[in-house]
């Protein structure tokens, strides 16, 4: 275990409410209250921002049965290049994370390969098939952190109820990909004027927002901790807000995409655009900032979902949804949220991504008190720089992001004391 003096960096701490320039000790791995009397390294952090390490509860990792894609190993460096100490790796493999030995599977290839902290959910349904519940109880004893079909959506709302009240026994946090299958049939992008056009099924918002009630109103029927994944609608926001404001246990997730995109950049047929819930329009593009900025959206992530060149090289229609995130998700974050709409600062960006998640799931990260793991994220929030899918970690290589330029980035990605990637 690593010790370290990080020196005079600007220390943001939101779960502690501490902004200040000052020197951090680790000792042993630790957030430490004195510094190292013995043997340790000193990293200059002037000029640079020190943050509790960065936590994404919404990533595919792939493995096992997919590792063409991605695999453990490369998708926690990519994370590790993005500034992530913690990640959470959605259930949906092959076969799916649904069963004590799967999961067992997972956090024993984590401990072997991974470069960061790798937590588990736990599938809601078997085989995520929507039709009978997996062993939940017996997940948690191997280490699951929350519950989600992610990638597929529940129909039966008396399953899911069930599930929900079954969550609460564990203090566990219920996820949920929102999507009404009879409305969004065969959908490929928002229903709207380009799928019009280019003649293209449309996804319309509705079969998000119908979802999003039946999960407020479980919330608020069974008490359990409900977190909807990858908002994209304005009318999913009004809802959310709604139900916040009557504390409800619900929550809401953003990722970068949709608030840097429009269904107008499909009109190319390009497959790198095609994600699930689709890009949409202006209009929910701004309902989404501002339900960032006034504290409806409390969770930001990635949704980072990579595929193979072979497997998005083909027509539209026919491509996998999903786009990789990791690498990107902090700067487009920082450059649209920040220095572009002026929406919120940058220690309510860092507390989206520490304390936020850290608390809606338990996990014992994101806060930089003494005695606490020593996962640190040091930030250089007004570096530009621009992203070559060229040089990326993942596996994969299906991004829309090529060649932007973006202004913030993560310099030095530290877990448990020990620097697990730095620029």
């Amino acid at each position: 275990m690593k010790s370290l003096i990080i020196q005079g960096g600007r220390i943001i701490d939101p779960a502690i409410d501490r902004d200040e320039v000052a020197d951090l000790y680790v000792v042993n791995g630790l957030i430490s209250a004195t510094p190292p009397t013995g043997r340790h390294e000193t990293i200059d952090a002037k000029g640079l921002v020190v943050t509790p390490g960065l936590i994404d509860i919404h990533v595919h990792l792939r493995e096992p049965g997919q590792s063409h894609k991605e695999t453990i190993e490369t998708g926690t460096q990519a994370a590790a290049a993005g500034g992530f100490t913690t990640v959470v790796c959605m259930p949906n493999t092959t076969p799916p994370s649904d069963s004590p030995s799967s999961v067992t599977w997972i956090t024993d290839r984590a401990r072997e390969t991974a470069y960061i902290n790798v937590f588990p959910a736990g599938a809601i349904t078997k085989g995520l098939a929507g039709q009978e519940m997996a062993p939940i109880g017996s997940m948690v004893q191997a280490g699951i952190v929350a519950i989600t079909d992610d990638g597929h959506c529940i129909q039966n709302h008396e399953l899911m109820r069930r599930a929900v009240e079954y969550a609460r026994m564990f203090d566990l946090a219920v996820m949920d990909h929102c999507q009404d299958y009879n409305l969004v049939g065969s959908g490929v992008m928002h229903e709207g004027y380009w799928s019009t056009v280019l003649g293209l099924p449309g996804w319309p918002r509705v079969g998000e927002e119908i979802m999003v009630m039946r999960n407020i109103l479980l919330a608020e029927l069974c008490g359990t901790r409900i977190h909807c994944q990858h908002l994209s609608s304005a009318g999913s926001v009004r809802l959310l807000r709604d139900a916040r404001m009557r504390g409800v246990p619900v929550t809401g997730e953003l990722c970068p995409h949709h608030i840097a995109l429009t269904d107008e950049s499909i009109s190319t047929f390009d497959s790198n655009y095609k994600m699930n819930p689709p890009l949409r329009v202006r209009e929910d593009i701004d309902a989404l900032i501002e339900g960032v900025a006034d504290g409806t959206i409390t969770i930001l992530a990635s949704d980072h979902a990579p595929h193979a060149g072979f497997e998005k090289e083909v027509e539209f229609d026919q491509a996998p949804f999903g786009i990789l995130g990791l690498e990107t998700e902090f700067g487009l974050f920082s450059t649209l949220l920040i220095h572009r709409a002026k929406a919120i600062d940058l220690k309510r960006l860092i507390t989206l991504y520490t304390i936020n998640p850290a608390v809606l799931l338990r996990l014992s990260k994101g806060i930089l008190v003494p005695g606490a793991d020593a996962d640190v994220t040091i930030l250089d929030p007004d570096l530009e720089w621009t992203y070559r899918k060229s040089e990326s970690h993942s596996r994969s290589r299906n991004t829309p992001f090529d060649g932007w330029e973006l202004k913030g980035r993560a310099v030095r990605t530290i877990v448990g004391g020990r620097t697990v990637w730095k620029l």
